[in-house]
């Protein structure tokens, strides 16, 4: 399935799957949150670090395999492959945009 992504979302995925964290890091807006894994990070300095601890830990790529939207509220469902136990998995990105800047991911099952 084709899914066509706004720009800071198809540039984060593709960044991702390049593991290149500045270029995941560009659609970010500079008060952005994330939530993963239990954790909350807030700025980009933050989710910089973020970033770079996940990709050095799990080599993820993400394939997207469908989105929908609601106003500014993106809810992603991708194909996570990776270096973890159960690979691959399903994983859920619940993006809100702030103009064309990502405000906040929330990721999960």
């Amino acid at each position: 399935m084709t899914v066509t992504l706004p720009p800071p979302l198809a540039d984060y995925f593709a960044a991702n799957n390049r593991h290149d964290i500045d270029a995941m890091l560009a659609p970010f807006a500079p008060e952005a949150i994330v939530k993963d894994e239990g954790e909350t990070h807030r700025g980009t300095e933050a989710i910089r670090q973020w970033m770079q601890s996940t990709t050095d830990k799990y080599h993820a790529k993400v394939e997207v395999k469908e989105a929908g939207v609601t106003a500014n509220a993106w809810r992603i469902a991708g194909i996570v492959s990776g270096d973890f136990p159960g690979s691959p998995i399903t994983l859920h990105y619940n993006f809100t945009l702030g103009g064309d800047r990502i405000a906040k991911l929330e990721i999960g099952l």
